[in-house]
C-alpha cells in the first residue's frame, strides 16, 4: 500500500502544479496585467490568449457555413488581398462555396496573372482563369517587404493552420476529447479585434501598432485593417468589425483545410467501423472459447 501511495503521490503533485499554472495562465488571459509590464518579468507572447469562438466547423460533426465563407471571401477580396496573397488556393475551389462555374470564371477574370513565355520568349499578362491561383499583390517578396516597412505580409493560404496557439496543461488534454482544432481561427479573430491603446508607460515602436494578441511581440507593423461598414454585405448580416473578423477567419480556415467536412465524415465512419469490428471480435472470441476450460 505504501508503495502504491508513493507512486501516485508524485503524479498528484504534478497534476496540482499543472492545474495551478493553468489557472494562473487563464487569469492572465482574461485581462490580468501583461507580464512584460511587470517590473523584471520576462514577456510571454501573446500577452493575451485568443478568445474562443463558437464556430460552425468545430467538433466531430462540424461543417462550414457557406454563407459565412462567401462573406469571408468578400472581406478578403476587398481588404486583405491588398497586402496578402493566397498562392496555394486556386480559383476553381470557390465552387465549393456555392458559386456556379460561370460565377467562378467571372470572379477569376477580375485578376491579372503573368504567363508565358510566348512564341517570342516574352512573358505576358492575361486575365486569370479558374485553374489559376490567387495572385500576390506584389511582384516578389522584396517588393512586398519594401512596401510594408521591411516586413513582407505572410501568405494566407495556410495561415489558419499555422497560427494556432499552444494551450497548456490540462487544457490540451481536454482538447483531445473535445477535438479542439480551432486555435488558428480563434487567433486570427482575436488579432483582428484586439487592437487597443497600449498601457501607460509602454513605448510602441515607430510604425508599429499595439495588439496584445500578437504571438511574437506586443506590437507589430500591420495597422488595424477593419472598421464598421467597411465591407457591404448583401444578406443583411451586421457590418461590424466583429462580424468581419469572424467571417474572414472562417474563410481562411476553409482555405487552409477545404476538405475538413470530408475528413470528419470519414473519421466518424472509421470509428463506427472499429466499434462494430471490435464487438464482432469479442463475440467471436466468446463463441470460440465458450466451452473450453481456462
Amino acid at each position: 500500500m505504501k508503495k502504491l501511495v508513493a507512486s501516485i503521490l508524485p503524479l498528484a503533485v504534478a497534476a496540482l502544479l499543472g492545474a495551478a499554472a493553468f489557472a494562473q495562465e487563464a487569469t492572465h488571459g482574461e485581462g490580468a496585467a501583461p507580464a512584460e509590464h511587470e517590473e523584471g518579468a520576462t514577456p510571454h507572447y501573446p500577452l493575451k490568449h485568443p478568445r474562443e469562438q463558437d464556430w460552425s466547423f468545430a467538433g466531430p460533426f462540424g461543417h462550414y457555413d457557406k454563407g459565412q465563407l462567401q462573406r469571408g471571401l468578400k472581406v478578403y477580396t476587398e481588404v486583405c488581398s491588398a497586402c496578402h496573397s493566397m498562392s496555394l488556393v486556386p480559383f476553381r475551389m470557390l465552387g465549393e462555396l456555392g458559386y456556379s462555374e460561370a460565377q467562378v470564371k467571372a470572379f477569376a477574370a477580375n485578376y491579372d496573372v503573368q504567363d508565358g513565355p510566348d512564341s517570342a520568349g516574352e512573358m505576358f499578362t492575361r486575365k486569370a482563369i479558374p485553374s489559376d491561383h490567387f495572385p500576390s499583390p506584389y511582384a516578389n517578396a522584396q517588393a512586398a517587404a519594401a512596401a510594408n516597412n521591411g516586413a513582407a505580409p505572410p501568405d494566407f493560404s495556410l495561415i489558419a493552420k499555422a497560427r494556432g496557439i499552444t494551450r497548456g496543461f490540462p487544457q490540451f488534454v481536454f482538447d483531445i476529447f473535445t477535438q479542439y482544432q480551432e486555435g488558428g481561427p480563434d487567433y486570427i479573430y482575436s488579432l483582428l479585434t484586439g487592437y487597443e491603446e497600449p498601457p501607460a508607460g509602454f513605448q510602441v515602436p515607430e510604425g508599429a501598432h499595439y495588439n496584445p494578441y500578437f504571438n511574437a511581440a506586443a506590437a507589430f507593423a500591420m495597422p488595424k485593417p477593419l472598421s464598421d461598414d467597411q465591407v457591404t454585405y448583401d444578406d443583411g448580416t451586421p457590418q461590424t468589425v466583429d462580424q468581419y473578423s469572424k467571417d474572414v477567419s472562417a474563410f481562411l480556415m476553409w482555405a487552409a483545410e477545404p476538405h475538413l467536412e470530408e475528413r470528419k465524415s470519414t473519421g466518424f465512419m472509421v470509428i463506427v467501423f472499429l466499434l462494430i469490428f471490435s464487438g464482432l471480435i469479442f463475440l467471436t472470441k466468446r463463441s470460440v472459447y465458450a466451452n473450453k476450460e481456462h
